[in-house]
């Protein structure tokens, strides 16, 4: 059996900016709020970090950052997925030797791939960096899905710990939980189905709403860990307006103004993404007050 990276919440950070630069002022502020709301883990650098208009110079400055600053006391998974494998390897080879206990790799995009493609650049992936890999399932991002019966084969090798499931299908992680055991892992990467996955035997949740409610979501995954999935069931439903407005827009749009809304503030995302549209900050701050920690 596989020991998971984690087990609970791992908060997918933003990438704060000011002035058109990584304020890591900023960052050490999120990364403290989050150590002290007992989050799990931290992912640097994934989509809800903005990693798609990151340097990879500004992305191995933050994995250095989290490292040092959190210094142990959560585990650090670095965002380091391409659609290049070799980009990837570079990568994720320099995130390794910077201290990061484990990597996210998202599916290749645009140049779609077979499942064998998939299976043969995760692989290399991992075997060049020779730390634990969670894949990342995101289709409606992407155009690729990863089926139950390329996570069996991902099983085998020592190095895959897991997958961040975000096809939104739960029979399918189902699938993958009764072909995989304790082999392969599954995390949400959904917050709207948190429990409901970790009612199958998910680890835990890759979360965008804990940037925001850290106690609350470790409070919850913590329930379902413990057995007691009936309360943590109720816990989700009352997160769900939050949850719902979090995601009015593209992430992470939303997720960036509500930590502006509560004094964390994080800058706009960067271009092509724009500020939070007005018509719906109303919807934001609403949900933000009924879900108090």
């Amino acid at each position: 059996m596989k020991k998971p990276v984690f087990e609970g919440t791992a908060t997918a950070i933003v990438t704060p900016f000011k002035d058109g630069t990584i304020d890591f002022d900023m960052f050490r502020q999120l990364l403290e709020r989050q150590i002290s709301a007992g989050i799990d883990a931290i992912v640097v650098c994934g989509t809800t970090g903005e990693s798609a208009t990151l340097s990879d110079q500004e992305k191995l400055d933050l994995i250095a950052c989290a490292v040092q600053y959190t210094a142990g006391r959560c585990k650090i998974i670095a965002g380091t997925g391409s659609n290049n494998t070799a980009h990837a390897i570079g990568l994720s080879r320099v995130a390794a030797s910077m201290g990061a206990d484990a990597l996210l790799l998202v599916t290749p995009y645009y140049n779609k791939c077979t499942q064998e493609g998939l299976f043969r650049h995760f692989l290399t992936v991992a075997d060049a960096a020779q730390i634990p890999c969670i894949v990342y399932t995101v289709p409606s991002r992407t155009g690729m899905d990863i089926t139950p019966e390329t996570c069996q084969k991902f099983s085998e090798h020592p190095l895959m710990n897991g997958i961040k499931e975000a096809s939104g299908n739960i029979a399918k992680a189902a699938r993958i939980r009764n072909l995989c055991k304790d082999e392969f892992h599954i995390w949400s990467g959904n917050d709207d189905q948190i429990v409901p996955l970790m009612s199958i035997g998910a680890k835990g949740v890759i979360s965008v709403l804990s940037n925001v409610r850290p106690e609350l979501t470790v409070k919850m995954t913590h329930m379902c860990l413990s057995g007691n999935i009936l309360q943590a069931g109720r816990l989700q439903t009352s997160l769900m307006p939050l949850i719902d407005a979090l995601f009015c827009e593209v992430n992470p749009i939303p997720v960036k103004k509500a930590l502006e809304v509560e004094n964390m503030n994080a800058g706009a995302p960067r271009l092509p993404l724009t500020e939070l549209n007005p018509k719906h900050l109303s919807q934001l701050e609403k949900a933000l007050e009924l879900c108090i920690t």
